[in-house]
């Protein structure tokens, strides 16, 4: 069975140059990272295409990517060599972090210290290097102030860490999946990825942005096209899916520090120039439709997947008939093939946040009446609709004043929309029936047309051990981006429980662009601060092969 092997992304790096002097700071990157002798076996590779499929899979990357949506998109950019720098013009609002940033102005950022940088700030992440970066890419932006950013980059090809990125489809990973009618919370400004202004792509495009918020599909695009304009294509792989992540040649008296690789003998020959410290396994879908399977070796692992694999269910009884969605594109595409049309029975929505209220939407727009049931008050502070601005957001707060006035009460019958807070389901039945309770313990029967659940979601980690829950918080509960995020380091975001191991995004709490920006930023300052240290030592040592 062949198996697509990371050395073919290796020989790639030298195909996509033209010029001597690039291939050459390429090299030194891979002589860093691999030692010179690996170095020269890398260069004296043919340049084959990247697609190929080869049985040799004794290279070890120094990172592979899971996910290939924003998060592990500027991560590539960041590993690519792209280096951020205080502008040299720039002045930032912030009157103490300006004054730090003028002690190294001509050090990239990456190269800073980002626990000095970020403190004192303050943000909606609880991430400080997220509330940092982006702070610097979006001046105030929480005070309404659409302010440049102080940051301009550079591309220093000898900063270049090979890498690959993993994604199940197209690079922009979720939103190629979103529904297309609704628009996104942010603005566009706040969706763009550094290097390249949303509002400039869409000029380039000859499309009108009627306003600052715009189509998920706009963004899904704007990713795609963004990979392929910052040059980043020769790291990304479509159409992989992952089986299993694990660690090789853990020792016994591993604790938790730096580890070293056993010396066990492999089943493959083992590279003595890097630690193999993960195994990937997964397999590639090709155009055929057959699955091709794939085995990488790799030094790091960020795991940059989202949120959005899995929905969250009621686990309630009947929950599993066919009647009952858990996602929007799902209703969505009922909705969109007539399904509904001529109905009289009304639609139960479950939820309180925006996707619930995106299905609200597209049910009452479409005639279809509506029952919104929900656990939490009309007025808890923590509703999503209380932060978004009235004028910004019209539909939601649409939505919002109906969950607030058109209240259910015993003696009066259902409208178009009819709003039930404090209440839960407590079953489905196979003759569309659902039962309600409220919170006082009254329980209601009603007859649907359809039911659509719609109370966040899970990401997929399977391909981790104990389903990835013992890198959260709490390790006896499933992974979420609000109530049991990933534990990091603040500033390198490797996961506490698991070294050379990193997430960023959702998966750590970052679930807006916006913020998710900084993992890559920690990512990268780790990743160089290490190899600085590596370096010290390899000139301590007098050189040879490898690298401590």
């Amino acid at each position: 069975m062949p198996v697509w092997c990371c050395r073919c992304s290796l020989a790639g790096h030298f195909r996509n140059y033209s010029d001597s002097e690039t291939e050459g700071e390429i090299f030194h990157s891979l002589v860093q990272y691999f030692g010179d002798s690996l170095g020269r076996k890398v260069k004296a590779m043919p340049l084959v295409e990247e697609t190929s499929l080869l049985e040799d899979s004794s290279v070890t990357l120094p990172v592979v990517i899971i996910g290939n949506g924003p998060s592990g998109i500027c991560l590539s950019y960041m590993l690519s060599g792209y280096r951020p720098y205080l502008s040299s013009e720039a002045i930032h609002p912030n009157t103490i972090l300006h004054s730090k940033l003028e002690e190294a102005r001509h050090t990239s950022i990456v190269d800073q210290d980002l626990e000095y940088l970020s403190e004192g700030l303050e943000g909606r992440s609880s991430n400080p290097v997220a509330v940092l970066f982006d702070t610097l890419l979006h001046p105030d932006a929480d005070f309404g102030y659409d302010y440049p950013s102080v940051l301009h980059w550079k591309l220093e090809q000898h900063h270049y860490i090979p890498h690959l990125v993993l994604g199940k489809g197209p690079p922009g990973g979720a939103w190629h999946n979103m529904e297309g009618s609704m628009l996104t919370i942010s603005f566009g400004n706040w969706m763009e990825l550094p290097g390249l202004k949303f509002k400039d792509w869409v000029s380039s495009k000859r499309r009108n942005l009627k306003g600052d918020r715009v189509m998920p599909e706009e963004i899904a695009r704007y990713y795609k096209h963004y990979v392929k304009v910052m040059g980043l294509q020769k790291n990304f792989r479509e159409n992989t899916y992952i089986t299993s992540v694990s660690r090789l040649y853990r020792d016994q008296d591993d604790d938790g520090q730096d580890r070293d690789i056993s010396t066990k003998p492999l089943q493959r020959e083992k590279s003595k120039f890097i630690k193999r410290n993960w195994e990937i396994r997964g397999y590639q879908r090709i155009t055929d439709g057959s699955h091709v399977p794939f085995c990488l070796f790799a030094e790091n692992v960020a795991l940059a997947t989202g949120t959005l694999d899995s929905p969250a269910h009621l686990e309630i009884e009947g929950e599993n008939f066919p009647f009952v969605f858990h996602s929007m594109p799902e209703f969505g595409a009922a909705v969109s093939k007539g399904k509904f049309r001529g109905k009289v029975d009304p639609v139960l929505i479950v939820g309180s946040g925006l996707t619930a209220a995106d299905a609200v939407l597209c049910a009452y727009n479409n005639n279809i009446p509506v029952i919104h049931a929900f656990r939490r008050r009309v007025t808890d502070p923590s509703l999503i609709f209380k932060q978004l601005p009235k004028k910004l957001y019209p539909e939601y707060h649409k939505v919002y004043h109906m969950m607030c006035t058109q209240l259910f009460s015993g003696d009066s019958s259902l409208s178009d929309y009819t709003s039930f807070p404090e209440h839960h389901v407590l079953s489905f039945k196979s003759d569309m029936k659902c039962v309600l309770q409220s919170v006082s313990g009254l329980k209601k029967i009603l007859t649907l047309s359809a039911a659509v659940v719609l109370i966040g979601s899970h990401p997929n980690l399977s391909f981790l051990k104990e389903q990835g829950c013992y890198l959260g918080h709490n390790s006896s509960q499933p992974i979420t981006c609000k109530g049991n995020p990933v534990e990091i380091d603040a500033y390198t975001y490797e996961c506490v429980k698991e070294a050379n191991l990193f997430a960023l995004g959702p998966l750590v709490g970052d679930n807006f662009v916006r913020f998710l920006k900084g993992g890559a930023l920690g990512i990268t300052h780790c990743f160089a601060s290490r190899q600085k240290k590596k370096q010290h030592l390899f000139v301590e040592r007098g050189g040879g092969d490898g690298v401590a």
